[in-house]
């Protein structure tokens, strides 16, 4: 009985932290980011490679208020893909002036246990990219020219 209470604590242990691994931490700390309608959007801000490298990956929902702001040191054309995505996406590009340059909507998911997931990226160079939920972009009608608000703090 003792040995099964411990196999079962174990196993409860392990299927929390694969949670936990899923979601953001607790102690992240969120970017509003508003559109021109006023909506806001809190996103946790991934400026370093690691966070970038990983970002929404093994996610299973996302909510339609939240998403991922990605920030690079460069404008360059950033490309992104699905690879370990669980969630469909809404991916958008923008430059230097947090103005829209590409959108793309409704990426799919990507099951692939190889490299050959597809990659998305902008004909400009971009220094943000924010991912959505898929749809989000729509309702919010997000499109290229637009510019969204948020000041990144740089001590973070």
């Amino acid at each position: 009985m003792r040995g099964a209470l411990i196999a079962a604590a174990i196993g409860l242990i392990i299927g929390l932290n694969s949670v936990a691994a899923s979601r953001p931490s607790s102690n992240e700390t969120l970017i509003p980011i508003t559109t021109r309608a006023g909506t806001d959007i809190l996103a946790e801000h991934s400026d370093t490679a690691e966070k970038r490298g990983r970002g929404l990956m093994f996610r299973e929902s996302l909510p339609k208020d939240r998403g991922m702001l990605f920030t690079f040191s460069e404008p360059q054309q950033w490309t992104f893909w699905m690879k370990n995505t669980r969630i469909p996406l809404d991916i958008i590009w923008m430059d230097g002036k947090k103005k829209i340059v590409h959108v793309e909507r409704n990426v799919p998911t990507c099951s692939r246990t190889d490299d050959g997931c597809p990659q998305y990226q902008p004909n400009d160079q971009p220094v943000y990219v924010l991912e959505l939920g898929a749809g989000v972009a729509e309702s919010l009608k997000l499109q290229r020219g637009m510019v969204l608000k948020f000041r990144i703090d740089e001590r973070s």
